[in-house]
């Protein structure tokens, strides 16, 4: 019997992980990171139904840490197979699991010495070098080319857009074709090719992570220069937490296209994440996955001040010009956006813009939901600053381009699973689907099985 159980990702848009079972052979799709609520993050530290060495590959669409960011503590706990993922996917996982592991343990270490936290020792998720263990189990699958599984599957990789490597996942098992979208990208974005059309499946797992919204039509250029502009009018910074692979690069390049126009001339730009950085040269290394031309994202890259150490940083936060703050992470739940967010964040002339998805219980989504304070580092910091959203810059598709995606199919599936969305997302993608497509649709529920 071929089964599919969603062991993360289901009725939240975090920790996805999606289980093909048949016969004696599991194949996990995305290993990520539950994030935002408090219940969700504790979901990380408690160990998967099954025993990782009963699972035999990984396919990873792409290397966001929800979908991505659980793969050292798979390691760690027994996983002793091969992770299939794009080139690109597998070089933007170095710098993600990486950058994951050396917070954490920086992190630990900082809670242990300031006395704020609950655990005693606090502890790392995974240290930088279960992170090492997990990228040496990477195998490389390039797109369009269909590679052999474990177990008699077979594996097809498509663009997904999103981010740079990203992907969509056709798995061919037990006699069934089963399509993962992964994350989905934007139809038209500046940066990111198209997500792929996929012409046949027996079932497809969706994402809705905005699968009850429409973005909004507004150029994403002149909005984020209007809120610029205004914010430099009154002497302010602009502090952006941004996701360090996908949005910084795509706000840089938004940034650069700004002054091409003659405007923000004189606002000097800084991404301050040595994470982003090399996310950036990652452009040059996998030139046909994006639309950039080479001396388009050189000049780009050029206008902006990169930040690498500690003590700069530190500087960046205590210069009261008005700038341009590029920092991770982008949904305010670590890194050394935390620390421009308490420096900046107290002063009304100041502005904290979020540019992507904020989950539900991350520090992004209360600062947008009105909060008046966040806890920063262990001291409530009260928020005086402008807070602003810029939706149309998401790089996830909303509920029009999921329904395009949806479109490239020639007949319907089986059935379709709506999963990583939150709760009221994925029931308003499902109803669409079945008003306009009459498919099969299900909600799926975390740990439990269906049959295929």
């Amino acid at each position: 019997m071929l089964s599919l159980t969603c062991l993360g990702g289901a009725g939240t848009v975090t920790g996805s992980k999606h289980l093909l079972s048949h016969g004696d052979t599991r194949l996990l799709v995305d290993c990520g990171l539950f994030q935002g609520l408090k219940n969700l993050r504790e979901l990380n530290w408690q160990p998967l139904p099954l025993p990782p060495a009963d699972i035999d590959a990984v396919v990873l669409t792409h290397a966001h840490l929800d979908h991505c960011g659980y793969l050292p503590r798979l390691v760690i706990d027994g996983f002793k197979g091969r992770i299939h993922a794009t080139p690109a996917t597998r070089d933007v996982a170095e710098l993600i699991l990486l950058d994951s592991a050396s917070l954490q343990e920086k992190d630990a270490e900082f809670s242990n010495r300031k006395g704020f936290s609950k655990h005693a020792p606090a502890l790392p998720l995974y240290r930088v070098i279960d992170a090492e263990r997990a990228m040496a189990r990477f195998s490389d699958v390039p797109l369009h080319r269909t590679i052999a599984l474990p177990g008699g599957a077979r594996l097809t990789l498509r663009r997904a857009g999103h981010i740079l490597g990203a992907a969509t996942a056709q798995i061919d098992i037990g006699g069934r074709r089963v399509v993962f979208s992964g994350d989905l990208g934007r139809y038209g974005d500046p940066v990111m090719h198209d997500p792929e059309p996929v012409p046949h499946a027996d079932y497809v797992v969706i994402e809705s992570t905005y699968g009850n919204r429409r973005h909004d039509p507004t150029d994403p250029v002149e909005a984020l220069a209007a809120v610029i502009e205004r914010t430099v009018r009154r002497g302010g910074t602009v502090v952006i937490p941004a996701f360090a692979v996908g949005r910084a690069q795509t706000l840089i390049h938004a940034l650069w296209k700004l002054r091409q126009a003659g405007r923000l001339q004189n606002v000097p730009v800084y991404l301050d994440s040595p994470m982003a950085a090399s996310a950036t040269a990652l452009l040059d290394r996998h030139a046909g996955e994006h639309k950039l031309a080479p001396r388009d994202y050189e000049a780009a890259c050029a206008a902006v001040t990169y930040v690498r150490d500690v003590e700069g940083s530190k500087a960046l936060s205590a210069n009261r010009y008005p700038k341009i703050i590029l920092s991770a992470s982008g949904m305010a739940t670590g890194g050394r956006v935390l620390h421009h967010i308490a420096a900046f964040g107290t002063d009304h002339r100041n502005t904290l813009l979020f540019s992507g998805f904020q989950a539900a219980g991350t520090r992004g989504r209360k600062l947008l939901n009105g909060a008046t304070e966040t806890r920063i580092h262990g001291q409530w910091i009260p928020i005086e600053a402008e807070v602003a959203e810029l939706p149309m810059l998401s790089a996830h598709a909303d509920s029009d381009e999921l329904l395009r995606w949806l479109s490239g199919f020639r007949e319907p599936p089986r059935r379709l699973f709506i999963v990583h969305g939150e709760p009221e997302a994925s029931e308003a993608l499902r109803e669409r689907v079945l008003r306009e497509l009459d498919w099969q649709v299900t909600v799926p529920l975390q740990n439990q099985t269906y049959a295929l």
